[in-house]
């Protein structure tokens, strides 16, 4: 039988200001650690060097992670033009260089190949599994391989600014799964001109945004007081994205032993997945039919 982890049962998110130089991991320790917290998950990884929104989830707000992973999220970037690295962001080498600078009519008209539904070919240097490995481990070693595309929805890729020659800055809005590092390579070649990332920040995501997260310094300055707490934000925010549907006095004790359960629904399709609330309170998660909500996930709260 396993240990329990010590720590307190809470359930909510608290939203982080991620600063450059921490991994996603380091963050949530720091939280889990600040609010003595038993249980905490990330919605989201960010590369140490990126900045920008990360959503913790405690507690039971962990089985809503999916659903703020699968939400349109926004980064601001900046590619510096020019050079091409190994990872495709300023931490790697030099790979390949040019002296074309395209000029900002030819930037604009080249976004256009990146929005919709594209194909990307996400950085050797990336948690992507090739045949069990970890990408970057294998990038690493050394090793010939090769990154299957896989698709993604870009919403928007719009030019916020050009500070020089050398740079542009970018806003992007996309699905779930976008390498910001692959845009900027890829931009780059298709620009004649190669292309890395040198700045990064995630401006929102789902229903977080970095405006308003905590920093770390805050985080600490409130750690293990009730000033911390305050700032905790519902589980139910991260199911924003799904509809809701009120569940039944007697729906509700079926629905919390795992059992389909009689709910209220407007405007929800057979089918489809939604999540069911008693008094403002998330209970489940499932598919809605026939007057019931056949539950995948369950709240204990």
């Amino acid at each position: 039988m396993g240990r329990k982890r010590k720590g307190r049962d809470i359930s909510g998110w608290l939203v982080v200001d991620k600063p450059r130089g921490l991994t996603s991991t380091a963050v949530v320790n720091k939280v889990r650690w600040a609010l003595q917290a038993r249980k905490a998950g990330h919605a989201g990884t960010l590369d140490p060097d990126a900045t920008g929104v990360l959503a913790v989830a405690l507690g039971e707000a962990t089985k809503t992670v999916p659903y703020v992973t699968d939400a349109l999220k926004a980064y601001e970037f900046t590619v510096r033009l020019g050079q091409a690295t190994n990872t495709d962001d300023a931490e790697g080498a030099v790979i390949a260089e040019s002296d074309h600078r395209p000029g900002d009519a030819e930037i604009k008209a080249a976004l256009n190949a990146f929005v919709g539904e594209i194909m990307q070919v996400p950085p050797k240097y990336s948690a992507v599994k090739i045949e069990g490995e970890r990408a970057y481990k294998l990038a690493r070693e050394g090793e010939d391989f090769e990154v299957e595309p896989r698709p993604l929805w870009v919403e928007e890729l719009v030019m916020t600014d050009r500070p020089d020659a050398d740079h542009v800055t970018l806003e992007m809005t996309c699905g779930k799964g976008g390498y910001v590092r692959a845009i900027a390579r890829d931009l780059g070649e298709a620009l004649g001109c190669h292309g890395h990332v040198t700045d990064l920040r995630r401006l929102w995501s789902g229903p977080f945004a970095a405006e308003d997260g905590l920093s770390i310094d805050e985080i600490e300055r409130m750690a293990r007081t009730p000033e911390l707490d305050a700032h905790l934000r519902p589980l139910e925010d991260g199911l924003e994205e799904l509809p809701r549907v009120t569940c039944t006095e007697q729906g509700l004790a079926r629905l919390r032993n795992g059992n389909p359960g009689m709910v209220i629904a407007h405007d929800v399709d057979y089918g489809e997945e939604c999540w069911a609330a008693y008094a403002d309170r998330a209970v489940a998660v499932g598919r809605f039919k026939a007057g019931e909500l056949h539950p995948s996930r369950v709240f204990n709260q």
